[in-house]
């Protein structure tokens, strides 16, 4: 027997809602492997971030090959990766490892408004590391960035996803959850395929939204692990956050945002 394998290269959250940490719980709640690779050490809580320490490059390098070399991967999900540095290692490792699926969260502020990746980097992320993956997944924000202009209405949502996607030659999960509309519509657009899928919800009431961007993008990766094709995979991950987002909406966990429940379908069955 052989597990689905992912590996998380990204930030940890000392708090446990988002980072390394949100997406070893994903991973492993959509029934894949979690193996990780940290790029930097958040000191973090559910109100926000008061300092970051950047893990040396050298280590880092290493932790990728080691789980690489080694135990392999099915897909690799990119999350917080900080530095210009940090994001050529990374891309050194893609090269040098050819995995297939590979999907980036291009993070670059916390759900606190903390900035996580240095300006600096932006460029990079832009010219180097994009163009090596398969699947990106900005919210509005980080797609603004991308593009360079605003993205202020839903109907916006389904040109800037296609631009993006022939832009960069990838495909794109545009994630609408900044808007204001109540009905939410994510659009996937599928770059190999050039169709554009529309998958919507209803916004809901809670603080609990700490960590969706680097869930919703983990469980991508570990449906892709497991052989569902970018459509499937897009909506199976879209269906996981929704549930996790609604089961988690009325915990209270600390004085800021709080997590999402990742395991709502383990403790649904716990308590039956």
């Amino acid at each position: 027997m052989k597990y689905n394998k992912v590996l998380s290269i990204a930030g940890s959250d000392s708090g446990g809602g988002a980072g390394i940490q949100a997406d070893i719980k994903a991973i492993s709640a959509c029934g894949s492997y979690a193996a990780t690779a940290i790029t930097a050490i958040t000191v973090q809580n559910t109100v926000g971030v008061s300092n970051v320490h950047a893990v040396p490059n050298q280590i880092l390098a290493e932790q990728i090959d080691a789980v690489l070399s080694d135990i392999g991967a099915d897909a690799i999900k990119i999350g917080m990766l900080h530095s210009s540095e940090t994001i050529h290692v990374v891309a050194d490792a893609l090269n040098k490892y050819q995995i297939k699926n590979v999907v980036l969260d291009p993070v670059m502020v916390a759900t606190s408004g903390d900035k996580l990746l240095l300006d600096e980097a932006i460029t990079t992320l832009k010219e180097v590391l994009i163009p090596m993956v398969k699947v990106i997944t900005p919210n509005i924000p980080e797609a603004e960035i991308l593009l360079g202009r605003q993205i202020p209405t839903q109907e916006d949502v389904f040109e800037c996803a296609a631009e993006l996607a022939n832009h960069y030659k990838v495909s794109v999960l545009l994630k609408a959850g900044h808007l204001n509309e109540d009905e939410l519509i994510d659009v996937f657009y599928d770059f190999e395929k050039q169709e554009s899928v529309e998958m919507t919800s209803n916004r809901l009431t809670t603080k609990n939204t700490h960590g969706t961007g680097c869930t919703m993008s983990s469980a991508f990766a570990a449906f892709l692990s497991q052989g569902y094709n970018l459509q499937e995979s897009a909506k199976k991950a879209k269906d996981y956050i929704n549930n996790a987002i609604l089961a988690g909406a009325d915990y209270k966990i600390g004085e800021g945002h709080g997590p999402v429940n990742h395991f709502y379908q383990l403790l649904e069955t716990c308590k039956q």
